[in-house]
């Protein structure tokens, strides 16, 4: 019998390991791009395969500014909301960058990863820092800040591969298996607004590569989140569906809704199909 642990974020998630991994893929896709290529749509409307990397570029020097150099010069205009201040400077960025060559794009991606690793490797993980807006507004710990910012690299680097028709390592489980385990940490706060007694559960399970079992439980304070199938036979929700479905829906990609199995409260089965792991406007 599988020991049931709930908190509010779940067990720790480790990430480190696989930035430079991830980073080496993208360069790799990239480094055999022709001029076509990088001017090719992405899924993410009006930006091409070079946008989308000097989007990953953004977030990259972002990080650094913000957090080793604690430069922030940046901050929502007077009645904007947090989404919409972030689509706005990334549009501003991607924009800006459409100056650059792909060749000083590369060579500015290259130099930055090694920076982002050793940021991370010094940081204190266990830490409360800044709140993920997705996964509630409290501050959160750092070892979900920096699986969130994973998740934002890989699901980027993946629309650049689908949008030049070039597979990669991406989907084996050791790369895409850290990215569903934090997209689940959602679910708590997806739920936040579901009423339901002490004790009862909601699953989630996702099947092939990197998949698993995820349940949450309601408690005193709000839902927990363990990784760990439902213990109740009879959950007031539970929902199935494969890897390459569960990342699309969290980011908002175009989905197959015959992949997903859905059983119990259809309101509650709802709201965790509505579960979003990007900030969204």
């Amino acid at each position: 019998m599988e020991t049931m642990s709930f908190t509010r974020w779940g067990p720790p998630i480790d990430v480190l390991p696989l930035f430079a991994r991830e980073e080496q893929a993208l360069l790799d896709v990239l480094t055999g791009l022709d001029a076509e290529q990088w001017a090719a749509p992405t899924v993410c409307t009006g930006w091409t395969v070079h946008d989308l990397a000097a989007h990953i570029l953004g977030d990259k020097l972002g990080r650094l500014s913000r957090d080793r150099d604690d430069y922030r010069t940046t901050a929502p205009r007077e009645g904007e909301r947090f989404a919409e201040f972030i689509d706005r400077i990334n549009d501003e960025w991607v924009v800006a960058c459409r100056r650059l060559s792909p060749e000083v794009l590369f060579a500015l991606l290259v130099d930055s990863t090694s920076q982002i690793a050793e940021l991370w490797g010094r940081a204190d993980l266990d830490t409360l820092g800044e709140p993920v807006s997705w996964a509630g507004h409290e501050p959160a710990p750092v070892w979900l800040d920096v699986a969130r910012e994973y998740t934002e690299f890989w699901v980027h680097q993946r629309q650049i591969r689908e949008a030049v028709g070039i597979p990669g390592p991406l989907d084996g489980p050791e790369f895409r298996g850290p990215v569903i385990d934090t997209f689940m940490r959602a679910l708590p706060h997806t739920l936040r607004d579901v009423e339901a007694r002490i004790g009862r559960q909601v699953g989630y399970t996702v099947t092939g590569q990197g998949g698993g079992k995820w349940t949450a439980q309601r408690a005193v304070g709000g839902w927990e989140i363990d990784r760990v199938a439902p213990a109740s036979r009879s959950p007031l929700a539970s929902v199935t569906t494969d890897a390459d479905t569960f990342w699309r829906l969290c980011t908002r990609n175009p989905v197959n809704r015959d992949r997903v199995t859905a059983k119990g409260d259809e309101s509650v089965c709802d709201v965790v199909l509505g579960m979003t792991s990007i900030i969204v406007s």
